[in-house]
């Protein structure tokens, strides 16, 4: 059986990121100098950590780094900019519970909502929302029934004479990139926003408004802590728009686009500002720091020294805080013997990624892994077509015994399994709306099952979104040709049986709007990790087998 021992991927020594500054066309690295002193106010900062605790620096290495900069500053503030509790087995069995748990226990102070904290519902989310001890802040997240924020949008810090204002901002692409349904009331109308337009235009507004108030209330300084993103972004709600088209912001820690740098970017006035990510997974943290004379500069950490009390080696020989690990050790094991448990075995490796250069393909091309997913729901749910986005395929599986842990890795979100009947149309529109961004990810990108299609990539997209980015109408030519159901031309007025999860036919992830009025023929059948399950088992007698073989798939989907 294979077995996931508990990994802190940690190193002995510092490493410090050198900054950016973007000027014109040129580009001038310079190295950071950031040692903390006494006076110094240190602000150490993840995002989308995607239940990553034991990956990268791991939590344990933040608590231990953590206490290490308490040594050396009173003035310690520890923030997350969103995208927490979902990703991994240890969140989607807990609903969340588990990564709320962890982070009261490292003492976060600050924490800003990501698009996937609503993965698990409405109701679930302000319940966890409730059981953080720093709470939530987000000015944009709108309770549209009352028009006044849900949660306080920011908070102040007072290091000595010195006040910092936290302003939290959450992506208006929640509504696409989460679960559009849980931002609606049983008639289907939105009862919750995040200031969006197709302009950016209100979301700038709300933030500008926000940081006025934190420096009427006395800030000196006020950071903002979102969660935009900036690469695979809708353009004007990326972190660079929104600070280009405001003013008092002196740095930004910025999530959703999981990337990695420090950099300057200019405000509305042509200042620049300083804004930060941290990648994914805990691959580092960061470390702002705020000097007696004002300068704010920042550095990603990648390597905890071991110095300190509450330090302890691992068995890998690593650096951690023994409080900390402890503490998440003790909550692994309570799922640890469900997440063993096999499912079956593969002889072949299944891949959301290029081999080759270890670039993620599953959001912009066939893969193996892809076909699978897309014929298990096809085969379980007995359909004539399978789909999957592509973004909801999270992980590969390795050649060996296959267990739920596999299975939660690659499916981490809990969705059910569906059947709707679609007309043609539907599903070219579907497949057009996967493949609008291409060559460039989407996570609403279609692997496909019963079914082939081609992107013509001379064809430029012309899907149309309303102000939400869900699907409204092609205005023009289709990328999307060649469309074959069963190796026949695919017919616009007829109608197919297609499988996949609620999240896309029911509750329009991805934007797929255009399945809201088909036909429900089952609902809610099994949970996606049940029919992997049920699709190794039943349909392939326990093995997943040489059919899978290609990492590049069976050819379904033709780019040219």
């Amino acid at each position: 059986m294979k077995k996931r021992s508990f990994r802190i991927k940690m190193a002995l020594l510092f490493f410090c990121l050198t900054t950016m500054m973007v000027c014109n066309t040129a580009v001038y690295a310079t190295a950071t100098d950031n040692s903390a002193n006494s006076e110094d106010i240190i602000i150490l900062y993840t995002n989308d950590v995607h239940c990553g605790v034991d990956s990268g620096v791991s939590y344990a290495g933040l608590a231990l780094y953590k206490k290490q900069m308490e040594e050396i500053s009173p003035y310690v503030t520890l923030v997350d900019a969103g995208d927490v509790i979902q990703g991994a087995p240890i969140g989607t069995l807990s609903e969340g519970e588990y990564l709320i748990e962890i982070m009261n226990e490292l003492g976060y102070d600050f924490a800003v909502p990501g698009n996937h904290e609503y993965d698990y519902g409405m109701e679930r989310f302000l319940e966890l929302a409730g059981e953080l001890d720093c709470g939530y802040y987000s000015c944009n997240f709108m309770d549209l029934q009352t028009g006044e924020a849900v949660f306080d949008g920011y908070k102040l810090f007072e290091y000595g004479d010195v006040t910092v204002a936290y302003v939290g901002v959450t992506t208006p692409e929640s509504f696409t990139k989460g679960t559009p349904a849980y931002f609606q009331d049983e008639n289907g109308e939105y009862i919750y926003g995040f200031c969006e337009d197709d302009t950016g235009e209100a979301l700038y507004e709300q933030v500008q408004a926000t940081v006025d108030d934190a420096r009427a209330e006395g800030a000196d300084y006020v950071i903002l802590v979102a969660h935009l993103g900036e690469t695979g972004v809708t353009e004007y709600w990326t972190s660079d728009a929104v600070l280009l088209n405001t003013t008092g912001i002196d740095a930004c820690i910025d999530g959703h686009s999981h990337e990695t740098y420090v950099k300057y970017v200019p405000n509305e006035d042509g200042e620049d500002v300083l804004l930060t990510q941290t990648g994914t997974k805990l691959a580092t943290i960061g470390q702002m720091t705020i000097q007696a004379d004002g300068t704010i500069s920042a550095e990603l950490v990648e390597q905890v020294p071991e110095e300190g009390e509450s330090c302890i080696s691992t068995d890998e020989g690593l650096a951690v805080d023994e409080d900390a690990y402890q503490y998440i050790q003790e909550i692994e094991a309570q799922y640890q013997d469900v997440l063993e448990t096999v499912i079956g075995s593969s002889d072949v490796e299944l891949t959301d990624s290029d081999p080759e250069t270890g670039e993620r393909l599953v959001r912009m091309s066939e893969t193996n892994l892809g076909d699978f997913v897309a014929d298990a729901y096809r085969c379980v749910l007995e359909a004539d077509i399978g789909i999957c986005n592509g973004g909801g395929i999270r992980d590969g599986i390795s050649v060996g015994d296959v267990t739920y842990e596999d299975a939660l890795m690659v499916l981490p979100f809990g969705n059910m399994g569906c059947v709707v009947e679609a007309t043609g149309q539907q599903i070219l529109d579907a497949l057009e709306m996967g493949a609008r961004n291409y060559p460039e990810e989407n996570g609403g990108f279609l692997q496909v099952s019963g079914l082939s299609y081609t992107i013509d990539t001379s064809v430029p997209s012309s899907v149309q979104l309303d102000d939400k980015g869900n699907f409204v109408s092609v205005d023009g030519e289709y990328r999307v040709t060649d469309v074959l159901v069963d190796g026949e031309p695919l017919e616009l007025d007829q109608t197919y049986t297609v499988a996949s999860h609620d999240y896309m036919l029911k509750s329009g992830g991805s934007g797929m709007s255009m399945f809201q009025d088909a036909t429900v023929l089952r609902d809610n059948i099994i949970s996606d990790m049940d029919m992997m399950f049920s699709y190794i088992m039943d349909n392939l007698g326990g093995t997943i087998g040489e059919e899978y073989a290609d990492y590049y798939g069976q050819g379904r989907i033709t780019i040219q």
